[in-house]
């Protein structure tokens, strides 16, 4: 007798393991996923186009930075002096010949007559037009010394600096305090450190997701394989049938509460030439969002309007709560033999309970955005001489859509095992 029980007793205590050891990683996946989603929202809020491309601080700064570097580097050259000293003599030139040409007007009074003749008797005027030359050659010295130069470029600086002072938007002090509060707590003092200790931290956290959601749903499949393997053991049938409902249940509470999809669009760069140098935005992050299906319901139970309202309590109702009736109604059904509620929930409800119309609906949903997220960002890729801006579309369904898909097909399997165990149902269905 003990030889017969021993088997037995160890079967149910593997399946335990396994039950335990599926809890454990289902955890593990719940509690990764929440952090690459806490780390994603840091990234997307710190790197915001709100606070970067559209923000009027931001392009005023970076406008303003080369504007300061032309004016700080710049200095006359010799052929700019070689020009300048033309248009002073040509500008001189004509000034004298028109000084001249009024004088030698024909003068009516008696005083313009006198002024006229002085003139003519101090100055010669082809001695003046010689003296045109040295003399621009003296106002372009003074004027490109280097005294005179800084005079030029403190001025210059000012009126930049009283534009700057009348071109903001406020983006920066908020900016500023995001950054001062996320550069603090990932422990980092520039943009630099952020980005490698973001990319560093979401690879971990994105392998021990894989390995763990991997290893839960090898669990599943395991304890799939030890229940076949006893299948002819009917005196286990029961206790199998209550252990597979717990895996169904972890699996079905995982897979509501981790994130099921995550929309990330992006301009990784945005790169123009202004006066001869380069101005870059980059990892400029248009839109963010990461969302489990229980994420989804309370969203939708928090809004203001009645259809949101609405759809939040049919979600909650045929993808949350039904399902978990169903699945207490099934142990309870191999106990409780024909009880109508019980019968109708475990069989019967089936097609009102929406877990399968879900797992299509995300996945359409998926298509549908991640189609038009690449049309539209493809429409921002721009590549010329002076414009180049590269998008990125991240957006991809996350591991709790898969366990959540396991979930609908391991009830499937549970609903077909429970029809062949329970011969009591199958036959009252016939008499009906």
């Amino acid at each position: 007798m003990m030889r017969t029980k021993l088997p037995n007793i160890l079967l149910i205590t593997g399946l335990g393991i396994l039950l335990a050891s599926a809890v454990w990683f289902g955890y593990q996946v719940h509690i990764s996923a929440k952090a690459q989603q806490e780390i994603k929202q840091d990234y997307s809020l710190s790197n915001s186009v709100t606070f970067g491309l559209f923000s009027v601080d931001q392009w005023r700064d970076r406008l303003s930075e080369v504007i300061d570097h032309q004016i700080n580097g710049y200095s006359i050259t010799p052929e700019q002096k070689k020009d300048m000293q033309a248009a002073v003599e040509k500008e001189l030139r004509t000034l004298v010949a028109k000084t001249v040409a009024e004088i030698d007007k024909p003068q009516k009074t008696l005083g313009g007559k006198l002024k006229k003749m002085a003139f003519h008797t101090l100055v010669d005027s082809n001695a003046l037009q010689a003296q045109v030359k040295p003399f621009a050659e003296t106002i372009i010295q003074k004027v490109s010394s280097p005294a005179s130069q800084a005079r030029l470029k403190d001025i210059a600086a000012s009126k930049i600096g009283q534009l700057e002072n009348q071109t903001y938007d406020h983006t920066s002090e908020a900016n500023a305090k995001v950054t001062n509060y996320i550069y603090q707590k990932y422990h980092v003092s520039d943009p630099i450190a952020f980005n490698k200790t973001v990319h560093t931290r979401l690879g971990v956290i994105w392998r021990n997701t894989i390995k763990n959601a991997c290893s839960m749903l090898g669990c599943v499949l395991l304890a799939l394989a030890f229940w076949w393997l006893m299948r002819k053991t009917v005196q286990l049938q029961t206790t199998l049938f209550v252990i597979a409902l717990l895996f169904a249940g972890v699996l079905l509470v995982v897979g509501l509460t981790s994130p099921v999809i995550e929309v990330d669009a992006r301009i990784q760069s945005l790169k123009f030439m202004l006066l001869g140098e380069q101005v870059i935005f980059q990892n400029q992050v248009l839109f963010f969002q990461s969302k489990s299906i229980w994420d989804i319901i309370t969203t939708l139970l928090s809004q203001q309007k009645p259809d949101a309202i609405t759809v939040g309590i049919l979600i909650l109702l045929f993808i949350v709560v039904l399902p978990l009736l169903r699945l207490l109604a099934k142990g309870i059904q191999l106990f409780v033999s024909n009880n109508k509620v019980v019968d109708y929930l475990a069989f019967e409800a089936s097609k009102w309970d929406m877990a399968d119309v879900m797992i299509v609906g995300m996945l359409m949903t998926y298509i549908g955005l991640n189609g038009i997220l690449k049309s539209q960002l493809a429409n921002l890729n721009i590549h010329n001489d002076t414009l180049t801006t590269n998008t990125v579309n991240y957006t991809s369904l996350q591991p709790g859509y898969f366990i959540f898909v396991g979930y609908v097909f391991f009830e499937l399997v549970l609903s077909y095992i429970l029809k062949r165990i329970t011969p009591g149902y199958v036959s009252r269905r016939k008499k009906k």
